[in-house]
């Protein structure tokens, strides 16, 4: 079997076409290369896919293609293509369907009457999948893969035989109930909410809080809500949860405004900040900075912290994630076209050692554009501090490191940290690096009510969990 696809996405569950739109809207920051609705009324399943945005498919427009009162829910994704993909666009855009007749415009996918239809948040590893017959794949999107294996399987069989990682919504034809199942270690988020008296599902509290609804809970893992076309919600435990979330959804994934298993992102970030400057706090830095748009409340709270004036000198002409582009070249282009210095940050730089916060330093091409940059205006030092421990090192097992549960860093990418030492990554940034420590990171969550043995840490050198 061929290899699939890996992706970091959102999804949402609710009970209008209104809400469906607005809650993956709300949660853009998880993707932006293609989006999709599934309408789900009785007997029958109508779906969309779209390159692009969100708001690239009109809501207006989108109530003309499902033109009926009879559908009572519908589910929404948002992703970003990875391992550039980018002619493949549409085909490994969810929902995921079985059946139904497909008609195609270039630019978008209308699939009517299908059998059944899947999103999903995650990456699940193909030797999951020999029983399934790649041959029926319309694409190499593990989600399609797992909608057969619930084909066969049921959700319950599903859940108990595949371990991680995912948060998954299923709609078949052949029942009344919209299924959703997060796996046994929690390693993607969901959370369950109520809007208008009904019952909704979403990868963030975020999409709730923007939108006028409410948080309920955090999905459990290893368990399946089936959520009834009267807006009701049923729940079944089906394996015992194992907890392993992914540290990077509060570092990195996830909306600030977020709360992620109790813990809220911006609360953690802050922290981290506060960390990073008791482990590293030079006496002759000048000016604290951020590279937008993550980091800017740890940068804040590390000025704070260390005692460093704080002044914004980046900024960004879109949201747009550079992480999120296909290959290497499309986001070394995202950052060259979308970050800029501020005029009368010029100024601020000139003759200064600045130091510079960042989330996470994965392929080093956010930085290199920065220290360029910096330099252009007379930075005499830049320091390039990251709240993140080095990313896709070869761990002490001998193992390379990467993430293998959703997030586009396969352990053969080009990750700057990869085989050097921290001198050989401050000459190949340009620029002195440092790290938060490992340890000084999972105080911070242990701190908050994460222990370490419920956090994933394998892209940083830590155990697989599962």
């Amino acid at each position: 079997m061929g290899e699939f696809v890996s992706h970091n996405c959102g999804l949402a569950v609710t009970h209008t076409l209104h809400d469906a739109h607005s809650f993956v809207k709300s949660l853009q920051h998880r993707g932006r290369d293609a989006a999709g609705i599934a309408a789900i009324g009785n007997d029958r399943i109508d779906v969309i896919k779209w390159e692009g945005p969100v708001d690239r498919l009109d809501l207006v427009d989108l109530h003309k293609i499902f033109d009926t009162p009879d559908y009572h829910t519908f589910f929404a994704h948002v992703r970003y293509a990875t391992r550039g993909r980018k002619n493949r666009l549409l085909d490994d855009a969810h929902p995921h369907t079985i059946g139904g007749t497909v008609v195609r415009y270039g630019t978008h996918v209308l699939v009517r009457d299908c059998d059944m239809a899947a999103v999903h948040n995650g990456q699940v590893d193909e030797s999951y999948f020999r029983g399934v017959e790649r041959s029926k794949l319309e694409s190499t999107c593990d989600t399609e893969a797992l909608l057969y294996l619930f084909r066969d399987l049921g959700e319950s069989g599903l859940l108990k035989t595949v371990p991680g990682a995912y948060t998954l919504a299923i709609a078949d034809k052949k029942r009344k109930d919209v299924i959703v199942m997060r796996d046994r270690t929690g390693i993607r988020p969901g959370v369950l909410g109520w809007k208008d008296g009904k019952f909704c599902v979403a990868s963030e509290d975020c999409a709730l809080q923007e939108n006028g609804g409410q948080f309920t809970e955090v999905l459990s893992p290893g368990a399946v809500y089936y959520l009834e076309p009267n807006g009701g919600v049923r729940k079944e435990q089906i394996v015992q949860s194992k907890q392993s979330a992914c540290f990077f959804e509060w570092n990195y994934i996830a909306s600030k405004t977020s709360v992620l298993g109790r813990v809220g992102v911006r609360t953690l970030r802050e922290l981290l900040g506060e960390q990073l400057a008791k482990e590293f706090n030079p006496s002759d830095a000048d000016l604290v900075t951020f590279l937008p748009r993550c980091p800017e409340d740890a940068a804040r709270s590390y000025a704070q912290a260390a005692g460093k004036p704080f002044e914004p000198v980046f900024y960004k002409l879109q949201s747009e994630r550079a992480f999120q582009g296909p290959t290497n070249e499309e986001r070394r282009k995202s950052i060259e076209l979308n970050l800029y210095l501020l005029p009368e940050a010029r100024e601020l730089v000139r003759g200064k050692k600045v130091i510079v916060i960042d989330d996470s330093i994965v392929r080093g091409n956010n930085s290199k554009r920065a220290r360029q940059l910096l330099c252009d205006q007379g930075a005499r030092e830049i320091v390039l501090a990251s709240y993140t421990p080095p990313i896709g090192i070869v761990g002490g097992d001998g193992v390379e490191r990467g993430c293998l549960y959703g997030v586009d860093m396969p352990p053969n990418d080009a990750f700057i940290a990869r085989g050097r030492t921290l001198p050989q990554i401050s000459d190949e940034a340009g620029m002195r690096v440092v790290y938060l420590s490992k340890r000084g990171m999972l105080d911070v969550f242990r701190n908050l009510g994460l222990p370490p043995d419920n956090l994933c840490t394998f892209c940083i050198g830590g155990k697989k969990p599962f």
